[in-house]
């Protein structure tokens, strides 16, 4: 059996998922993915696990690094549990490039190249939001990009974290004839 919790963070209700003993999903109600690894059948249940995430959450947006980590259960292809595990060593208020994940899991598999596109796939795909801090992963030229919860709450968690944002952008969007601009906007 599978259970759910709901915490209202200041960017919007998050649902958080477990298998009775370990976060299993945690996710912006609405974002891209959600509830990807959230079986049919779950109940709301409080789980000493879900108050250790609400403990991390409350660190977390209070503008504090949270010490500790709760227990997480990566439901996930060996790739993509690499590159979430890559993640999860990315400091607080620091960011890496998705070029850099791609060069890390190729050492790691010793291959001489690995693909940013792949990496970015399995970066959108991470069930485990904010914990597994896919928000710190960047375009190699600085752009906020690709991030399922969208651009602008990534920027806020960037933001809020104190990362330095003097170097990052925003890709612009479509333009008004339907084109696709190739500027990015700076932040």
């Amino acid at each position: 059996m599978e259970y759910t919790h709901h915490y209202s963070s200041p960017l919007g209700d998050i649902t958080l998922a477990s298998d009775g003993e370990a976060l299993t999903g945690l996710w912006f109600n609405g974002q891209k993915y959600f509830g990807e690894t959230l079986g049919r059948e779950y109940e709301q249940r409080k789980l000493s696990v879900f108050e250790l995430t609400n403990q991390w959450l409350d660190s977390y947006f209070s503008g504090k690094a949270p010490g500790f980590t709760p227990p997480l259960v990566m439901k996930t292809t060996p790739f993509r549990r690499a590159v979430w595990e890559i993640l999860l060593a990315i400091p607080y208020g620091k960011t890496m490039t998705y070029g850099e994940i791609a060069d890390r899991i190729a050492k790691q598999r010793g291959l001489q190249h690995m693909s940013a596109q792949a990496v970015g796939g399995a970066v959108g795909h991470n069930a485990i939001s904010l914990i597994i801090p896919c928000h710190r992963v960047i375009g190699a030229n600085g752009s906020l990009t690709g991030y399922a919860g969208g651009i602008d709450k990534k920027r806020k968690l960037l933001i809020m974290e104190k990362a330095d944002m003097s170097a990052f952008s925003i890709p612009v969007k479509e333009t008004a004839s339907g084109g696709k601009s190739g500027n990015q906007q700076c932040l």
